[in-house]
């Protein structure tokens, strides 16, 4: 029975029983046996009743069908488990050693039930949360540490990434995304909205003039992205609606991987940056930058929260999805028409 115990534990700590009330059970010789956990429970009953009458009362069921239940169970698993005389029942050897080890085990479960409805209702546990790194450290980072003030029984692990991180194969409970989503099983609370823009210090502009239309890009500096395979990305301008407004490109002299560094780059005067609006709305209310070249943004991109499960999601998950939702739907930086 030590073997039974091992695979039991095993799905056990998988959920399996709790999402579909079955388990496994491996005996000596290596044979798997389905076992109908209310099947379990019906023996569980006759024993601490005293009998299949008793416990039928106790179950409100008919005395046959917990018959046939026991039944069942000893032919799932291909052993006598009960003693049937004039004098009542009684369990058979394997009969106690079973009920011993499956008293463990339901006990186990109505703890993990106990805890999974306790999950639903208040925020415990840990939360893993995802998104952009630039938007993880401006705006998600100071709602994790609120919101740990306000939910002591949360833990938090946050990943920082720019790349698509997937929620269900990475263990992510929500995702931040700036980009339209695909159609998917996934539930999705749009908080904002933001656009792809062009800035530049204020000295620079003074020097070398504002640009106002595409055509006035090659007489202008500008700080370039690498592509994924290595090489500079192509400026790329478009008019309101998303169309290419033009291929006249600016002198593209220096290339980063990282928007941070190419903020950086234009606060420095060294020249024109592309980059979304949000990662620089602070240095342009503060005038560190300027915006240009409105006419040809493109149509703003929204940011949503996506998480699983919807309704049915964790505690800490509704709870965080409803805190966060109503943080960054008011803050100025996410609010692109």
């Amino acid at each position: 029975m030590h073997n039974a115990w091992h695979v039991l534990c095993l799905i056990q700590l998988r959920q399996y029983l709790v999402r579909k009330k079955w388990f496994f059970l491996q005996f000596h010789f290596s044979i798997y046996a389905m076992v109908s956990l209310e099947h379990i429970r019906i023996l569980v009953a006759a024993i601490d009743t005293g009998g299949l009458a008793s416990a039928a009362r106790l179950l409100g069921l008919s005395p046959a069908s917990v018959t046939r239940a026991i039944a069942a169970l000893e032919a799932e698993l291909g052993v006598k488990l009960l003693h049937r005389g004039p004098r009542g029942t009684r369990l058979t050897e394997t009969g106690e050693t079973f009920l011993l080890d499956t008293r463990h085990i339901l006990e186990d479960l109505e703890h993990a039930e106990a805890t999974a409805r306790n999950a639903h209702l208040e925020p415990v546990g840990l939360l893993t949360v995802t998104a952009p790194v630039l938007f993880g450290r401006l705006h998600v980072a100071p709602l994790l540490t609120d919101f740990l003030e306000s939910h002591p029984k949360v833990r938090v692990q946050a990943i920082f990434a720019d790349r698509l991180v997937h929620i269900v194969e990475e263990g992510v409970d929500v995702a931040l995304r700036i980009a339209p989503l695909p159609d998917s099983a996934l539930t999705a609370v749009q908080v904002g909205a933001v656009r792809l823009i062009t800035v530049a210090a204020p000295a620079y502009l003074s020097q070398h003039g504002i640009p106002s239309s595409i055509d006035d890009l090659p007489s202008h500096r500008a700080i370039g992205y690498l592509d994924i395979g290595g090489g500079p990305k192509v400026w790329r301008l478009t008019n309101r609606d998303g169309d290419t407004a033009g291929h006249a490109q600016p002198d593209v002299a220096l290339s980063v991987n990282t928007a941070d560094v190419a903020i950086d780059a234009a606060i420095s005067g060294y020249g024109l940056a592309r980059v979304l609006s949000y990662q620089v709305y602070d240095h342009i209310e503060q005038g560190r930058l300027q915006r240009v070249l409105q006419s040809y943004e493109p149509p703003p991109t929204p940011v949503n929260i996506v998480y699983p499960q919807g309704r049915r999601a964790a505690a800490k998950i509704r709870y965080f999805v409803d805190f966060a939702a109503k943080r960054l739907r008011v803050h100025p930086a996410l609010g692109e028409r």
